[in-house]
């Protein structure tokens, strides 16, 4: 690996840290101020939203642009998210401007590495980029728990200016106006990563119909890019996994939150805790994977899907912080195994049909997609007064149930589609194997 690729991890980690903290922050926030319980698993499918309806324009803006700098303006827009949860605006609001920059941020993260690395260093980049993805999780729950607990938000109150009142009166404020450094921190590393020497795809423009127009123009190439995709007989099955698997996981981590306080009491700092702890196994995963497994073999590894959804179902019945800690370490492994060989296949099939930026972008919208809708469910459902055991049974159920089918779909491929699912297999395995 590179040089420019550690600057690229390193912009990651510190970004997807602030992005993790301030979601506990942002719970704690509503709670503080009287918000239902609805209120803040809406925050998820929140911050999913500007990725589906940005999703035809981010990757074409990501191709169009030096990759380090699309990172750097995402993460100005994720600062003005945080400064207005700060100044008053709804946290609901707030934080869907900081999906709007996560939105932008994504394409250019993950399309640099296609641009920077062979494609035999694809698997390995995504496990690095997946694990310390996680480890960011980790240590962004944990922190926003801190920061918003007893001890360390007393410190941070108890600051006194002389001259202004900066009217940051309450603990998440107080975490909320730390983030905004680490955001920045985030940016300075963007302003480090080098230009990767690959020609710029421009913006289709029309300058007698302004801009307006022109972003419109951009919706028909998207729509012709994620019809490629679920169209290739290998892009549609790492597609639909890594849709799955991140829609579920994306929900997943406000549902531990409710389910640590259902089933074990814990207040939001103890319970940001255990987020950590699906993050680290998934972290595992993700790392073993990157070591073990190989573009060509990644579709193999579907039934550990199928066992993730009984895991989650296997949740209801524990009780016992001591036994919760290590099966959910096991349940991320096991995601962090499944979903980094199809990350790469995924963005392997995608960059050789239409390019990194809108591959990613294409990504995003059928994940986002998937966490909005399921994340809108579980918001409406606990507004009609579900409790964390009955979404826990339903997303265990759902998760198995349509890992079973992608499985079985892969399978009929491969028998009625069989000379061009090989021949993509061949391409993965020439590509893996080409330095």
């Amino acid at each position: 690996m590179n040089r420019g690729f550690y600057t690229i991890m390193a912009a990651q980690f510190f970004s997807s840290l602030a992005d993790n903290a301030l979601f506990v922050a942002a719970v704690e926030l509503i709670k503080a101020s009287g918000g239902a319980e609805w209120e803040r698993a809406a925050l998820v499918p929140m911050f999913a939203l500007f990725y589906v309806i940005l999703a035809p324009f981010v990757g074409a803006f990501a191709d169009s642009q030096p990759k380090g700098r699309v990172m750097f303006i995402s993460n100005g827009i994720k600062v003005i998210g945080c400064l207005m949860m700060l100044f008053g605006t709804h946290p609901l609001l707030s934080y869907a401007v900081v999906g709007l920059g996560a939105a932008a941020y994504s394409p250019a993260k993950y399309g640099i590495l296609t641009e920077l690395l062979p494609a035999s260093q694809l698997v390995k980049a995504n496990g690095w980029i997946e694990g310390l993805t996680i480890a960011s999780i980790i240590l962004g729950v944990v922190l926003g728990g801190q920061l918003v607990g007893h001890h360390i938000a007393g410190v941070l109150l108890s600051c006194d200016f002389p001259i202004f009142d900066t009217g940051i009166d309450t603990a998440p404020e107080a975490a909320i106006s730390i983030l905004v450094f680490v955001y920045a921190l985030a940016a300075w590393f963007n302003t480090r990563i080098p230009q990767t020497g690959v020609e710029m795809v421009p913006l289709k423009s029309n300058t007698q119909h302004g801009l307006i127009y022109n972003l419109i123009a951009l919706a028909p190439d998207f729509w012709r890019c994620n019809t490629l995709l679920w169209r290739d007989k290998l892009g549609q099955i790492s597609l639909a996994t890594t849709t799955l698997f991140w829609g579920v996981s994306g929900n997943l981590r406000y549902i531990v939150l409710a389910w640590s306080a259902a089933a074990l009491g814990y207040s939001t700092s103890q319970a940001s805790g255990l987020v950590g702890v699906v993050a680290i196994g998934t972290a595992v995963g993700a790392v073993a994977a990157s070591l073990k497994m190989k573009l060509d073999t990644a579709t193999r590894l579907m039934p550990l899907g199928i066992a993730m959804g009984g895991l989650v179902l296997a949740m209801n019945f524990i009780t016992n912080v001591w036994v919760a800690a290590p099966f959910l370490i096991m349940l991320g492994a096991i995601g962090g195994f499944l979903v980094v060989p199809m990350n790469a296949l995924l963005q392997h099939r995608g960059h050789n049909l239409m390019g990194a930026g809108r591959s990613i972008a294409v990504q995003n919208f059928n994940e986002q997609a998937c966490i909005l809708a399921l994340g809108g469910l579980y918001s409406f459902s606990t507004g009609m007064g579900l409790s964390a055991f009955a979404a826990i049974t339903g997303f265990g159920l759902l998760v198995g149930g349509l890992m079973w089918w992608i499985k079985k779909w892969h399978e009929s491929n491969t028998v009625h589609h069989a000379d061009e699912v090989n021949r993509l297999l061949d391409i993965a395995r020439s590509d893996d194997s080409h330095h």
